[in-house]
């Protein structure tokens, strides 16, 4: 392989108030129309014009830094967006333009080649953080249902072999910092100095360029799964059928049965195909917050936890265990996940296919209705997940309240041993 020439090996702070450059462009948070916004540069090949902190591709800009530190990627490089454009096209809608509505990802960031083209011409590095393109999936799920007669195969959202008919969108995290702080209820000075403090200094910005007002964090990105026409999304008169699903490798990806995060995910995909074939439209939007944003190393270290204390694993003590490690139950914080609903134009959600009242308590909170919730159907829920299931529906999550075990009932839902 080639190998390029790395950047020089002198480094220039941007903390320096002398790095204060007039040709970064200026930004309107919320501004309607994208030429008043402004692009978001956060590219590196030009930093005289960059306009916020941190790099495009979130925790990936690490092996960005191995590729270049190795000569294997030219510093240089600006990506040739020739054809990249999305295959459909979403908005933009009346929440783009209330920067109350959207703090955590650019609402122009699949149009940056169409409506920054005559920045991009003159010279500067304006790179997409959504992209949106088409495919099929194929999911062993949607075939059993399709074979016990709860879908149907269409030509149209579900094919003759079984394959699913989606539109993808990935959508980076782009952080407007003051709607951020705003969204927490804390002050912007006081966000930004944990940021600084608790990435060990990464981004010295953060405390020194008060004038940079954007962040992209390196944190995963988000996707979206739409079932039916994307252009029904916001549609007052078509039904909406909305998972909202955080990241669990284990079960998602592997199967693992210790909870029910694949089966409500899958359960999630049905709703939203049969709610597309029913001529509404559906979709998952699917955000990288494994483990509840505590990492799968805290996970995996809690299962232990869980499954080795005294009288083993138990509905009782089962988020008792998880803040013995974590020191947190959760650390998702929903206030930003209803973002990406309104980037999609969302108004109203018929069935919100979740049990968990932080989401729908954010959701509802920034202005969406929701009109129904769906909560997994107990035949769903694997035997060694009913620890997990038992444990949420006895501390309030939502569901049916013939359902709810307390007291003698609860402690006598136990799950495997570790070594079963």
């Amino acid at each position: 392989m080639e190998r390029h020439q790395v950047r020089k090996t002198h480094i220039v702070l941007t903390s320096h108030p002398h790095r204060i450059f007039k040709e970064s462009p200026v930004l309107e948070w919320g501004a309607k129309n994208p030429g008043k916004r402004g692009p978001i540069v956060a590219s590196l090949t030009d930093k005289s014009a960059r306009n916020a902190i941190g790099s495009h591709s979130g925790s990936y800009t690490v092996y960005r830094a191995l590729a270049m530190a190795a000569g294997k990627l030219p510093p240089e490089h600006k990506p040739d967006l020739t054809n990249t454009a999305p295959t459909v096209r979403i908005g933009p809608h009346a929440s783009w333009f209330d920067p109350t509505k959207i703090v955590s990802l650019d609402p122009w960031g699949a149009e940056v080649a169409n409506v920054f083209r005559k920045e991009i011409k003159g010279g500067l590095d304006v790179r997409p953080s959504i992209a949106v393109t088409q495919a099929h999936l194929h999911i062993p799920e949607i075939d059993d249902a399709i074979a016990k007669g709860r879908l149907k195969t269409d030509g149209k959202v579900v094919l003759a072999n079984g394959d699913v008919v989606v539109t993808k969108v990935a959508i980076e995290p782009v952080w407007y910092l003051p709607g951020v702080a705003a969204r927490f209820g804390v002050e912007e000075k006081e966000l930004r100095k944990s940021l600084f403090e608790e990435t060990g200094g990464m981004f010295p910005e953060l405390i020194t360029r008060p004038d940079l007002k954007v962040l992209l964090p390196p944190i995963g990105s988000t996707t979206v799964y739409i079932f039916g026409n994307p252009d029904f999304l916001g549609r007052k008169d078509k039904e909406h059928t909305c998972r909202v699903h955080d990241e669990c490798n284990g079960s998602d990806v592997f199967g693992s049965d210790i909870c029910t995060c694949r089966p409500y995910l899958t359960h999630g995909i049905e709703e939203g195909i049969r709610t597309a074939q029913n001529g509404g439209v559906g979709f998952i939007a699917y955000y990288r917050k494994e483990g509840r944003s505590l990492g799968e190393v805290t996970k995996f270290l809690v299962y232990n936890a869980r499954k080795r204390q005294k009288g083993g694993d138990s509905a009782a003590t089962y988020f008792h265990r998880t803040e013995c490690v974590a020191g947190v139950q959760d650390m998702r914080f929903q206030e930003l996940m209803p973002d990406i609903l309104h980037w999609l134009g969302v108004k109203k959600i018929d069935n919100l296919v979740s049990m968990s009242n932080m989401k729908y308590d954010a959701i509802v909170r920034s202005g969406i209705k929701v009109t129904r919730r769906v909560q997994i159907p107990e035949e769903l829920v694997p035997q060694d997940a009913s620890v997990e299931m038992e444990a949420k529906k006895a501390a309030g999550y939502f569901a049916d309240p013939k359902q709810v075990k307390r007291g003698k009932a609860l402690k006598k839902v136990r799950g495997r041993g570790l070594n079963e």
